[in-house]
């Protein structure tokens, strides 16, 4: 995109020192065009003054760190055993959620014969990082206790640590996922869109015109901007990629894909597809969307007006069209979290229609119950997730939380309704199966009225009316 504003016709008088500043910002945009093409770097270093020898400015080491302790704190999260007394499991959970060891190793993703990972531990991609003191602080009402985002992991991976692989099923959690999911929320989303793409974008807040900090080769608002697109979990290439292709490395399927600069192995730092990124590929590859270019796009045209400036602080107008990008990214991002809500709300009223079948017939509750439990957790993680960005959400959040309940309705129509001062879950007697169902479909089309989505995986919306009528004119339950 062309930054530089064409005059109308007629005479202008030009300073030496504008024309030296036009050529500057020539010279930087013709090193942009001729360097990355599409892709997230390099950008030329523009500092002024800059002494070292670095000859890019682009940097998110921290971010890509923090995707990786989230995959393993995922990991880790389906190692709970609640006869250990030692709290082990707890322990190595929070060596990935609160610890800065430098010996952790990476363990997702897992390098194998097909798909090499570069990196081995946590430390090579940036030092002494961790996920809780970049979490959420605000309160979290969709889960029991009027909790902290900080403060609901920790409650998560407690019980994870005293839960047989991770999962309960008398109450219906599955703490891999639901820690997985509310913290690439609590965390990536959060972080980008609420306070880098937010409060740091303003003109006097890491200034373009300084080093991030002393003797850095970025400056103040490139290093922003490269901060909240780590946390996206594009890869650096992803322009030239499919949907399809995107979603096979971040599942290491295709080294042809990943492999970027053809050295035999995957970049951590710039080669592969995390978290956000992967869900915006798992709905584009169906047809009817385009999160991830859009995104990353709108990332790389950022990128490029703030290296425009060429070290210089930037001007209104160039904050302006900043933060236009920058309601792009989170729009789009907002979405992508809500295609999410809504798939696996189709997800758990599938799962509940395979329950009612195997209650009938006596065989395969085992299955159903346990995808269920999958399903809903995945549905509840991303649903908070959507809670903790820049937005308000308000009634819709309200109406959210109250469909969904605090746990999943059980087989026997228990369910979690709260939790107790040492906390313990309490549980009540919920609505009925029938209508569990009905308020899974209305979540699917409260996330078509409120944002929009598209993709609509799992989509059980043309339901509703048979339903609804099935149900008869009963009152739907307290949380509907």
């Amino acid at each position: 995109m062309n930054y530089l504003i064409k005059p109308k016709a007629g005479l202008i008088k030009v300073s030496v020192a504008s024309l030296f500043a036009f050529s500057l910002t020539f010279a930087a945009q013709s090193v942009i065009a001729a360097g990355h093409k599409n892709g997230y770097g390099p950008f030329p270093v523009t500092v002024k003054g800059y002494k070292g020898s670095a000859d890019n400015s682009v940097s998110y080491g921290g971010q890509i760190a923090r995707q990786v302790l989230h995959n393993n704190l995922k990991k880790l999260a389906s190692g709970g055993n609640p006869n250990d007394p030692t709290n082990a499991p707890e322990k190595r959970m929070q060596a990935h959620f609160s610890g800065k060891d430098g010996d952790r190793k990476i363990m997702s993703p897992k390098s194998k014969d097909k798909f090499p990972i570069k990196q081995k531990m946590v430390d090579e991609l940036s030092k002494k990082k961790n996920l809780s003191g970049k979490t959420y602080k605000g309160v979290m009402p969709a889960w029991p206790g009027n909790m902290t985002g900080v403060q609901v992991i920790n409650h998560m991976i407690k019980k994870a640590g005293k839960t047989s692989g991770g999962v309960d099923k008398r109450n219906g959690y599955n703490y891999p996922q639901l820690i997985s999911k509310f913290a690439m929320g609590a965390v990536f989303y959060n972080q980008a869109c609420d306070n880098y793409l937010d409060e740091k974008l303003n003109a006097n807040t890491k200034p373009n015109n300084k080093p991030y900090k002393k003797g850095a080769a970025y400056t103040g608002k490139e290093h922003v901007w490269d901060e909240a697109f780590g946390y996206w979990g594009a890869a650096a290439h992803t322009m030239s990629l499919s949907a399809k292709d995107s979603y096979n490395v971040a599942k290491g399927k295709s080294l042809k894909a990943a492999d970027h600069n053809n050295d035999g192995v995957v970049d951590l730092k710039t080669e592969m597809t995390f978290a956000h990124a992967y869900y915006a590929s798992s709905f584009d590859k169906g047809g009817k969307t385009n999160y991830l270019k859009t995104v990353t796009g709108a990332f790389i045209d950022g990128r490029k007006l703030i290296t425009s400036a060429n070290g210089n602080k930037l001007t209104e107008s160039q904050i302006m069209q900043l933060k236009s990008y920058a309601g792009e990214i989170c729009d789009n991002w907002e979405a992508v979290i809500a295609e999410a809500v809504f798939k696996y709300a189709g997800s758990v009223y599938g799962d509940i229609e395979k329950m009612e079948k195997a209650m009938a017939s006596g065989s395969g509750m085992e299955k159903a119950l346990s995808n269920y439990i999958k399903h809903w957790g995945e549905l509840k993680g991303f649903a908070m997730a959507l809670q903790a960005g820049k937005n308000n959400l308000g009634q819709t959040a309200t109406k959210l939380n109250r469909m969904m309940g605090f746990g999943p309705l059980m087989p026997n129509l228990s369910q979690v309704v709260g939790v107790d001062s040492s906390g313990n879950f309490i549980k009540d007697q919920g609505s009925s199966m029938g209508y569990y169902k009905l308020h899974m479909i209305k979540i699917q089309k409260l996330m078509v009225e409120t944002f929009g989505v598209k993709a609509r995986a799992k989509d059980k919306i043309s339901g509703l009316a048979a339903l609804s009528e099935s149900l008869g004119t009963k009152k739907s339950a307290e949380n509907d």
